[in-house]
């Protein structure tokens, strides 16, 4: 029996902005995440327009074994914290998100040293998801990573992460694999434009693809590695891409999916995680949801603990 397949729920995501994160000097690592998680996430799930937003958070030092780089290929090594991802349905939705962002890029250098927007004006594309749990907020149950790979120029290595991709996701240790392909970053228009907060990339993380891809655990993901699929693309990984680096996530934390915020979306992620682990399904009750956001944009949705 085959596991379900959920994918489709991405695509009424037509435009996105995918943002790599590295904490701010100097400030302890659990302040980081419980702000970004519960006092910017609410404020950005409350901005017009926005149809999906996440959180992804990284390990910064769980760095070995996550996936393999080939003779050829240099070693991305910039230190992240976390991604986030932000899709609106329309170009019209983006741009009204765009005339209140600067309350939300202000607020960004109280937990970030360095952000980076990466634009996809088409999507990117979800090849499979067989996580049933569309608005995960907690530890991730899966081991994911985020493999930033730097792109040689030309078309070639776009088609090449597209099709490797359309393979490789078909085979059964695979849980997800989603394929960001911005536009090539412009150091000379930084993004986002949050002040005192730095936004310039090296080479190797200028013309950049990302691939989310999960495993059941670690030893699923090193069983895929030494498979004949995952040696094929190895083979052919220095023909398309110059630079490569992996990153571990550790949460995922959905703020807003289909134009709707959820539970941590309104009151916090952790609020939500607390609402899940007492069992108050009181506090989802549309009288008090109503207290948080206008009833029609927002509904009672089920936080995974």
């Amino acid at each position: 029996m085959s596991t379900p397949d959920y994918s489709a729920r991405d695509k009424s995501v037509r435009h996105n902005v995918y943002a790599s994160v590295r904490k701010r000097d100097g400030l302890p690592h659990d302040l980081f995440a419980n702000y970004w998680r519960d006092v910017h996430s609410t404020l950005c799930s409350r901005i017009p327009g926005l149809g999906f937003y996440v959180q992804q958070h990284f390990d910064r030092n769980h760095t070995a074994n996550l996936w393999p780089v080939a003779d050829g290929v240099s070693r991305i090594t910039a230190v992240l914290d976390g991604s986030a991802e932000l899709g609106f349905a329309n170009l019209q939705d983006q741009a009204l998100f765009g005339e209140t962002g600067p309350i939300l890029y202000s607020d960004e250098q109280n937990l970030f040293s360095e952000a980076i927007a990466y634009f996809l004006p088409t999507g990117s594309t979800t090849f499979v998801d067989r996580e049933e749990d569309g608005i995960r907020n907690g530890p991730d149950r899966l081991h994911r990573v985020h493999v930033y790979m730097n792109r040689r120029a030309g078309p070639d290595p776009s088609k090449w992460l597209e099709d490797i991709s359309a393979d490789l996701a078909t085979q059964s240790a695979v849980q997800k694999w989603k394929l960001h392909l911005p536009s090539p970053y412009d150091n000379a228009n930084p993004a986002p434009p949050s002040p005192n907060v730095d936004h310039h990339v090296g080479a190797d993380r200028l013309n950049l693809a990302v691939a989310e891809v999960a495993f059941e655990n670690a030893r699923t993901a090193r069983e895929f590695f030494d498979g004949g699929a995952f040696q094929k693309m190895l083979s052919g990984q220095a023909k398309h891409i110059d630079a490569l680096g992996a990153y571990l996530v550790t949460g995922v934390y959905t703020f807003v999916r289909d134009g709707v915020p959820t539970v941590a979306g309104l009151r916090g992620s952790r609020q939500a995680e607390l609402i899940d682990i007492v069992g108050a399904a009181n506090q989802l009750a549309p009288e008090i949801l109503e207290r948080f956001a206008p009833i029609h944009a927002c509904a009672p949705q089920r936080i995974a603990a």
